[in-house]
């Protein structure tokens, strides 16, 4: 027993002195940022720390975006300072996370705040000697409160929370492309494990045995085709000794919670490289059997609905506008909703509680139980529900549907059916001329729309004016810019149109009958 303790002892050691590298400083004049890409809010925390007194450097994708001379979306930082430490230097701190504690430091307010995550420069263990538990963060979160490095009985990393040198902490990382360390004030990058070797020869290679790595965290496997989606335009491969044991260690994603799970899968899709993501998915033969959702999505994913959609999700995000996971999920079960809808309905239940249950079965068959399940269910039940209501175009219920916050993601929702010949692309011209109109124009398309169904009520096929239907480009969903907001967006009908003043009904005529029979 004890000859076995000290074997794991002396293999520990052999085994940590093999894995960690030597710390390379790379110059200004060699690494060449432009320190016009360095966010200002980065600088800041980095210069707070160091003044006092502690190391801080700039981490992770960040530089190695700096280095490809890419804009970084976010700033991490890492310090030798304990998170108590950093929080006691920043006005609006806060310690998150259980696995791995880390500080988000906060700029601004509202909508328009910026997070600076901060994170503690970690010791590098091995995981043979941690704590085991049986289950998941979840079924063993009893025994994990106390436990500051633990694993799960595959191996899988639990906790992570014990401090140490900088040294250290890049060999935990686990990419060498995100390895490096970026000093703004000095202006020199350090690199532990050649990564900036791996940015010029553009290669996504693990630190360390790549089986051990992803035996640690699963999620790897979905972060290399990330990156791998990310960087496929600079023609950034995955390395073969990372690629390979893929596929024996796919089965391992088992494991990980469904919530951290679908966390991924958005990742994977709302980065602006969701095409990529299933491009790569599909190289490297994972396409299938890691999560259902994904499965769905990659089956679907040639779908006209779902292509269009998965197309200006990425031009959205790369536009620098967001992309709400609720509406692109949507796009993905609206085939599944509105088959079970046509069903109900022919087997002689009312249209709209139709549609509810509809909506209800497919969404605890599809998305299960997730974080956020409640509002996510919520936001994409609105966005559906809507769609019956676009065909209603009376005095009463108009107004009211221009309202609803939901009008702008169920118009573009609408827009998108329309492109695939769904719905008539005259009925989408029709919302988007009503909600960009003023009193009087409003006014004459309702009265327009009551006279057509009128007509469809006596038998005549209204005269309406066809619009050319619009053609999806390769890349974005051109017909989206026609409409005045960006998909997916939150707020009502446009800022263009003026305010709405509350009118009396006029007397009943024949303009005033028409008006007042459409329903």
């Amino acid at each position: 027993m004890i000859k076995r303790i000290i074997g794991k002892i002396m293999a520990s050691t052999t085994g940590k002195k093999n894995k960690l590298g030597k710390a390379v400083e790379i110059p200004l004049s060699k690494h060449r940022i432009d320190t016009k890409l360095v966010e200002d809010k980065a600088k800041e925390v980095v210069s707070t720390l160091k003044n006092a007194g502690f190391q801080a450097y700039i981490v992770g994708g960040a530089v190695r975006d700096l280095l490809l001379g890419l804009k970084p979306k976010d700033f991490d930082i890492a310090t030798n300072a304990t998170p108590e430490e950093v929080k006691r230097l920043f006005r609006r701190a806060f310690i998150i996370g259980r696995r791995f504690r880390i500080v988000h430091v906060v700029f601004g307010r509202g909508r328009e705040h910026e997070v600076i995550e901060v994170s503690t420069f970690r010791a590098l263990l091995d995981n043979a000697l941690a704590e085991q538990v049986q289950g998941n963060e979840k079924t063993s979160k009893a025994d994990l409160a106390g436990m500051r490095h633990a694993v799960d009985q595959h191996g899988r990393v639990l906790r992570d929370n014990v401090w140490g040198s900088q040294q250290e902490d890049a060999a935990r990382r686990d990419f060498t492309i995100n390895a490096m360390y970026y000093d703004p004030e000095s202006q020199v990058v350090v690199d532990y494990h050649k990564g900036f070797e791996d940015c010029q020869k553009h290669v996504i290679r693990l630190i360390g045995d790549p089986l051990s790595r992803y035996r640690e965290d699963p999620v790897r496997i979905l972060r290399a085709v990330r990156f791998a989606a990310k960087l496929e335009k600079l023609k950034f491969e995955i390395e073969n000794k990372t690629a390979k044991p893929i596929q024996e260690c796919k089965i391992l994603l088992a494991q990980i919670p469904q919530s951290r799970m679908f966390d991924e899968v958005l990742k994977l899709l709302q980065t602006g490289h969701a095409t990529n993501s299933l491009r790569q998915l599909e190289k490297l033969g994972i396409s299938r059997g890691i999560y259902p959702l994904l499965d769905l999505i990659a089956e679907r994913s040639q779908d006209p609905l779902v292509q269009a959609a998965l197309n200006d999700t990425d031009r959205r995000i790369n536009e620098g506008k967001s992309a709400a996971p609720y509406f692109l999920l949507a796009c993905v079960l609206w085939d599944e909703v509105r088959s079970n809808w046509q069903r109900k309905v022919a087997a002689g239940e009312h249209q709209t509680p139709a549609l509810g249950d509809a909506i209800d079965e497919v969404f605890e068959r599809r998305i299960g139980d997730v974080s956020g399940r409640g509002k996510l269910a919520a936001d994409m039940r609105e966005v559906w529900m809507l769609q019956p209501r676009f065909e209603r175009r009376s005095i009463s219920s108009a107004p009211k549907l221009l309202e609803n916050l939901r009008f702008r993601a169920g118009y573009d929702f609408l827009r998108l059916r329309a492109v695939i010949g769904e719905v008539d692309v005259s009925l989408a011209d029709w919302w988007h001329e009503y909600s960009v109109g003023d009193d009087e124009q409003r006014e004459s398309l309702l009265r327009e729309a009551a006279k057509q169904q009128v007509k469809v009520i006596k038998g005549k096929k209204p005269a309406v004016k066809r619009v050319a239907k619009p053609k999806l480009a390769g890349t974005q969903n051109e017909a989206l810019e026609q409409s005045s907001e960006a998909p997916n967006d939150e707020a009502g009908p446009s800022a263009a149109a003026k305010k709405r003043r509350r009118r009396k009904r006029k007397p009943t005529g024949d303009n005033g009958a028409n008006t007042e029979q459409a329903a």
